[in-house]
């Protein structure tokens, strides 16, 4: 492992912002994930690990250490007549991994299709799309503990998953290394078609009886032609949550608000934040380099050198006028630095 000074982190985060990292270092196995793990000295903290980059809005420089893993492997560790367990490297692309899942037959994460980031990455947001979370498939992630100094792996039950959010982001997101993950996936797919645009989509092509390849590859079109490619147009995908709200809230909101969309989780009420963006005007709307994407009002842009400072101005304005016009709270899921 290699530890460099002073370097821009503008390769290294989706959004294309020209922060710098005091200290720098790329991960490319365990040996090196344990040889950053132990040069976090005092004078080197605070520490950040990086990804893909993709979730990430950094609005000054980072005065301690950076690591970006860029560990690789994808291994079979068990399974059983209705199971296979899949053991993946930190480092590996999220979409590789699905595609290596489905190629295999193996359901649970194709509707996580063409998600950016690593596999690292994932259970920090627990990222989901689609009617699908990353906690609906983890067995375990493995983690290297920077103030105990030791190893250990979180099960599902340890890891405090909720919407977008998990213990690492939380609670204890400067104490813990993510070094890789295990998958629990289907041996028989159940597939999952009831959110967005899928059954329809999958309609307009004609397939009656959809395969898991069929639903990763209808999720793809379908994000492809509402999301912006972040190595074309700087982003971090959705920046926002859906706000979520109690019935007896959303039973108020309706009255006043008729058309608003909705959907529910459990025993709450989600509002496409989406939706509420549009409503406030800024559906498309661009702030020098800042803006907020055409197509997906949830997706803030740079257009080329806006600042994190910019970016994260944006997303206030618009909380903010969210907030005044229907009283709901649109929280950010970019992790901000």
């Amino acid at each position: 492992m290699q530890v460099l000074e002073n370097i821009s982190l503008k390769p290294y985060n989706t959004f294309g912002i020209n922060a710098r990292a005091k200290f720098f270092a790329e991960l490319h196995s365990d040996n090196d994930i344990a040889a950053f793990f132990s040069s976090l000295t005092p004078e080197r903290m605070p520490f950040l690990i990086l990804g893909g980059g993709s979730n990430i809005l950094f609005t000054k420089d980072f005065e301690g250490s950076v690591g970006c893993i860029r560990s690789k492997g994808i291994v079979k560790l068990m399974e059983d007549d209705s199971h296979v367990y899949l053991k993946i490297a930190a480092g590996e692309v999220w979409d590789d991994v699905v595609k290596y899942a489905v190629d295999h037959g193996w359901g649970g994460i194709e509707n996580l299709s063409l998600i950016p980031g690593n596999a690292g990455t994932g259970p920090v947001q627990n990222i989901g799309a689609y009617g699908v979370e990353l906690k609906d498939v983890i067995y375990s992630v493995e983690v290297a503990d920077v103030i105990a100094r030791h190893y250990r792996a979180f099960r599902p039950a340890d890891c405090e998953f909720g919407y977008r959010s998990s213990i690492f982001k939380k609670k204890a997101k400067d104490r813990f290394i993510i070094t890789g993950i295990c998958l629990k996936l289907d041996k028989q797919p159940v597939l999952k078609l009831d959110y967005g645009d899928i059954r329809q989509e999958l309609k307009n092509a004609g397939i009656n009886r959809p395969s898991i390849s069929a639903v990763r590859d209808i999720i793809i079109k379908i994000r492809s032609r509402k999301l912006p490619d972040p190595s074309i147009l700087g982003n971090a995908g959705s920046f926002f949550m859906n706000p979520v709200i109690s019935a007896d809230d959303f039973a108020r909101l309706i009255r006043q608000f008729p058309l608003m969309p909705s959907f529910r989780s459990g025993d709450e009420i989600k509002i496409p934040g989406a939706w509420l963006i549009e409503q406030c005007g800024f559906k498309g709307k661009r702030f020098g380099d800042a803006g907020v994407h055409g197509q997906q009002p949830l997706v803030l842009v740079n257009y080329g050198s806006a600042t994190g400072a910019e970016i994260l101005a944006l997303a206030e304005k618009i909380i903010g006028s969210v907030n005044r016009k229907f009283g709901l709270r649109m929280e950010k899921e970019v992790n901000i630095f």
